[in-house]
């Protein structure tokens, strides 16, 4: 059993290495996988038993950055890994989402997946690696697990598709596609893309396919061979006569309670439902049968209200009486908060689903500092996505961002970051942050659409508004129904959760996760499509409320201005000791950030002050040509002349005989240290040395 053996497959060139048997053996499931010198360790533990009273599959996937991995100390005063990085929830969250559709129903028992990275070569990317190597540890191991199911990315660079591209080729590619599935069928979509069309994503995702179908089939040798057989899980499963009877007290009445159109009193009438089919059933029950019937009945009266909404879909009626690509009443505000107190913001409604975001604009120097496995240092686009508990009408205690609130972040993030100006044509850093006011589906999207209106709002020149939609999917045998702009019964009920975002001219993000079978090209297909009427006409709408980014940024966002000097000349800026530029602060209240290549970023409340500062870096980096004029400061007093500071850490030598008309015994008697006189540049000599004449009306 613990006899170490190792397989290898070559996808497109890259050969993925599994070795077994070596590590963690006590673990249900280990598996190692490397592509190049990365290599991460994946583990699969499940419980004996069931855990009691679960109603649900509790799954827990976990990803650990080991910081050795990256030949890296972790930074802080505490010097070890802390809370996990976005990077690494971000690539829990991919292995969580195809996997926990994968599980036979009524399974309950406490299940954990963790990986490990153990070496990062900064070529190869760990998430891929890790999701199969999670599909492959539960496949050997005795766990109920109906896979293996498989992952690749796909990238296309110079119009060329890539297959499991590295780092460097994603850096050029139009698309990063992530695709999950089994041989059959797609489970799991992630994207991001520069505007493609949808026939594009199609086609990435066909590649996907194929070679998805091979690393399946190279899971199933591998367990054929060393795979333990399957325990025979004790499955959840509800008693037949419960299950009768709440359908004979709640089919009629809670088939009308759904069609109210009103989320908060659908809820409300649902649950009174419920209480009545509940304390009816366990009416005249024995003291210990209470809890028991209870609960059974609780979960049957949650399977009858997912039958009735199913089948209301495939019937051709939603809940709130929309068609099938009918989306809901959309108003969008720019500028809902005033500019004279913040830089930009958003208000964006889609039915009952409502998000406010507010940009701020920062200086270069406010970059998010990241301290992860990756090669990138710092961030200088953010989005952050916040859910509150009152958007759904409801109280818990708020412990900081879930898993679920980085993630739709990132997505929105990865929506807009294709449209976003680059630094050298917007110099600012770029923090949105998106509240959730009213939640009924598609929140994450609204905010894609609320954080374009405050972009325009607060004058970032993007290329193009950005607008999101959430699409979803009932299929019962044969019949298929696709459904636009899904609200949240139709979400936690239905069969998909697919979100689109993008410009009029394609596809900018994708996030897609199956309940069922899986997705086949033809019902994809048309996703897309019915997707891409509905960004059209939210895009539509948004445009009326604002068109393009306005003219003028508020007067409260910081004025950044840029000057490109030689890289030999930062010293020349930054002085000895950095006496230099904390002069140049102190002289003109600017903030300056500079670069190794020599770009000067300088940034100041007001377009004076940082014009003062350009001007000086300008002039401390360039030639002091003859002829020059400055207002300087009298530095020191000899009995020759007197030294005068014409730029900060640059200074000249106003002879006696130039200090001014006549025969002058002492300098002292016409200057003093501190004294601010105009001086004019007489010659500059090879050594640097520069002759200075007092201005006057002769000269």
């Amino acid at each position: 059993m613990f006899d170490e053996k190792k397989y290898s497959i070559d996808i497109e060139g890259k050969e993925i290495t599994v070795t077994t048997g070596k590590l963690a053996r006590q673990a249900d499931g280990a598996v190692t996988l490397s592509c190049g010198d990365t290599i991460v360790l994946t583990t699969a533990v499940a419980a004996k038993e069931p855990r009691e009273g679960a109603d649900f599959f509790p799954l827990t996937v976990d990803v650990e950055e080991r910081m050795y991995a990256a030949a890296k100390i972790p930074g802080g005063f505490i010097k070890r890994e802390g809370r996990p990085s976005e990077k690494s929830i971000l690539t829990a969250r991919l292995i969580d989402r195809p996997l926990r559709p994968s599980f036979p129903d009524g399974f309950v028992n406490d299940t954990q997946i963790i990986t490990t990275i153990l070496t990062v070569d900064q070529i190869n990317p760990y998430d891929i690696l890790s999701l199969n190597g999670a599909s492959l540890a539960l496949t050997i191991s005795d766990i109920p697990f109906n896979g293996p199911i498989a992952a690749v990315r796909i990238g296309r660079v110079d119009g060329n598709w890539v297959v499991n591209p590295t780092l460097a080729q994603l850096e050029e590619s139009d698309m990063d596609v992530v695709v999950a599935g089994t041989k059959d069928a797609v489970l799991m979509m992630e994207a991001s893309a520069k505007e493609v069309s949808e026939a594009d994503v199609i086609e990435a995702t066909q590649i996907a396919k194929t070679n998805i179908a091979k690393l399946v089939e190279f899971q199933e040798n591998i367990a054929k061979e060393i795979g333990r057989e399957k325990r025979v899980p004790t499955l959840v499963q509800l008693d037949c006569e419960v299950v009768s009877k709440v359908k004979d007290l709640a089919t009629d009445k809670l088939n009308e309670a759904l069609r109210n159109k009103d989320k908060q009193e659908r809820m409300n009438l649902v649950k009174e439902v419920e209480k009545e089919v509940l304390d009816a059933i366990v009416e005249g029950l024995a003291e210990d049968q209470v809890a028991t019937w209870a609960s059974e009945a609780k979960q049957a009266f949650s399977k009858l209200k997912k039958e009735l909404v199913r089948k209301m879909i495939i019937e051709g009626e939603r809940t709130d009486g929309r068609k099938s690509d009918e989306i809901r009443p959309i108003t969008a505000q720019a500028g809902y908060l005033p500019r004279t107190r913040i830089h930009g913001s958003g208000l964006f409604t889609r039915g009952q689903t409502q998000v406010l975001t507010v940009i701020t604009l920062g200086t270069v120097g406010e970059y998010q500092m990241l301290d992860g496995l990756g090669l990138e240092e710092s961030k200088r686009y953010l989005h952050h996505y916040n859910f509150p508990p009152f958007s759904t009408g409801e109280a818990w205690p708020m412990r900081g961002p879930k898993r679920r609130e980085i993630g739709h972040g990132s997505l929105a993030e990865k929506a807009l970051v294709p449209v976003v100006p680059g630094e050298e044509d917007f110099p600012y850093t770029i923090r949105l942050v998106s509240d959730v006011l009213e939640s009924n589906g598609s929140s994450s999207m609204a905010s894609v659409c609320g954080s374009t209106l405050a972009l325009m709002d607060a004058a970032v020149p993007i290329k193009a508004p950005v607008a999101g939609i959430a699409m979803g999917l009932v299929k019962e045998g044969d019949d298929v129904v696709v459904l636009s702009d899904i609200q949240g019964l139709e979400d936690s009920l239905g069969d998909m959760d697919f979100k689109v975002a993008g410009t009029k001219d394609g596809v900018t993000a994708i996030q897609m996760d199956i309940k069922a079978s899986g997705l086949n090209k033809d019902v994809l297909t048309k996703a897309l499509e019915q997707a891409k009427e509905g960004r059209l006409h939210i895009l539509d709408i948004m445009e009326k409320e604002i068109a393009a980014p306005r003219e003028e940024m508020s007067e409260f966002a910081p004025r950044v201005v840029t000057v490109k000097i030689h890289p030999d000349k930062i010293r020349d800026v930054i002085g000895t000791g950095g006496k230099v530029i904390k002069k140049i602060i102190e002289e003109t209240g600017a903030a300056i950030d500079i670069e190794q290549d020599g770009t000067v970023f300088i940034s100041s409340k007001d377009r004076e002050a940082g014009e003062k500062a350009k001007d000086i870096v300008e002039k401390l980096t360039g030639d002091i040509n003859s002829g020059e004029e400055f207002e300087g400061t009298v530095t020191k007093v000899t009995n020759f002349g007197a030294f005068v500071e014409i730029l900060p850490g640059k200074e000249g030598l106003v002879h006696v005989s130039k200090l001014g008309k006549g025969f002058i015994k002492n300098v002292s008697d016409v200057v003093d240290v501190g004294d601010k006189i105009k001086v004019k540049v007489l010659e500059t000599d090879r050594m640097g040395k520069i002759s200075l004449a007092v201005v006057t009306e002769d000269n």
